[in-house]
């Protein structure tokens, strides 16, 4: 299998939304809305890609300073392809374009909680949310 891996180039919104769909990502994802997950993507700062004969098997988003912290947005890799090592190396790929005290931040989606430990992600416990929808108290 000869995965090409790319960094910043174009990906289109269809493709995005079917990684995160074959993923199972896009259900904690607008993907019915075509304008946010377009903009999801305009205003990425880091996007790492993972393509099998062209086609797209797995995306790591990025919003970061490059400096001190580097949020990934989504991590998805297509079911069909995942444990062949193609999540792993889009984090690789995403860590060498940050600098040396640049800290990886995520979220885990619930089926994902034990595949981070495995890279030696530590669990965080002063995480904090608050949705779009929910005002300021």
């Amino acid at each position: 299998m000869n995965v090409e891996y790319t960094i910043n180039k174009d990906i289109t919104v269809d493709e995005f939304v079917s990684v995160l769909k074959s993923s199972t990502l896009a259900e904690r994802r607008p993907v019915d809305d075509l304008v946010c997950m377009r903009g999801m993507l305009e205003h990425a700062n880091l996007i790492v890609q993972a393509r099998i004969n062209s086609k797209l098997v797995g995306v790591v988003r990025s919003v970061t300073d490059f400096n001190y912290c580097c949020y990934l947005s989504d991590i998805a890799v297509d079911k069909s392809y995942q444990s062949q090592g193609i999540g792993r190396k889009l984090i690789e790929l995403t860590r060498e374009q940050l600098g040396r005290h640049c800290k990886l931040i995520l979220l885990s989606a619930p089926a994902a909680v034990e595949y981070y430990p495995k890279l030696g992600f530590l669990k965080h416990d002063q995480a904090w949310l608050i949705s779009a929808d929910q005002p300021l108290l």
